[in-house]
């Protein structure tokens, strides 16, 4: 069974960024389209649900006031050590600064000092695009054009 894909305009819409910065997202390998990349003129990115999800959270630490080279360095370091869903982990976000809590243990992943402002549940986020991609679902159906006889 085939997944899903969202174009670009459909997922920076869903995400709530704009094209253009997805596109340099992108181009410059933050989150690349999993299921379809661009490759040359007049090719379309498709984006899976998963990428969706990195793209919300990413927007979140933006919105967050994380520096877009620290979400960089903290989603390296996320593809590299959370083996399970990137929905159950959560983010602690001090000052410019982002931690992984694991379980008891909170993993500085900028490599600097430690401090708790606030936590970003991934999960929360998750729900949140699940329910805007139903809605979305709901509005773009078909209307019943049957006729009661």
């Amino acid at each position: 069974m085939s997944e899903v894909g969202f174009s670009g305009t459909k997922a920076a819409s869903i995400v709530g960024i704009s094209y253009r910065q997805l596109d340099y997202w992108a181009r410059t390998n933050l989150v690349r389209p999993s299921l379809t990349d661009a490759s040359g003129s007049g090719s379309r990115r498709q984006y899976s649900y998963r990428d969706l999800l990195e793209l919300r959270v990413i927007k979140s630490l933006l919105d967050a006031g994380i520096k877009l080279e620290n979400v960089r360095t903290a989603f390296e370091y996320l593809r590299e050590h959370v083996d399970t869903d990137i929905a159950a982990a959560h983010l602690v976000i001090s000052g410019n600064d982002v931690l992984l809590c694991d379980g008891d243990q909170l993993i500085d992943v900028m490599r600097r000092g430690q401090g708790v402002l606030n936590v970003l549940a991934i999960g929360g986020l998750k729900i949140g695009l699940d329910e805007q991609l139903v809605q979305l679902a709901a509005s773009s159906a078909p209307a019943d054009t049957a006729q009661a006889v």
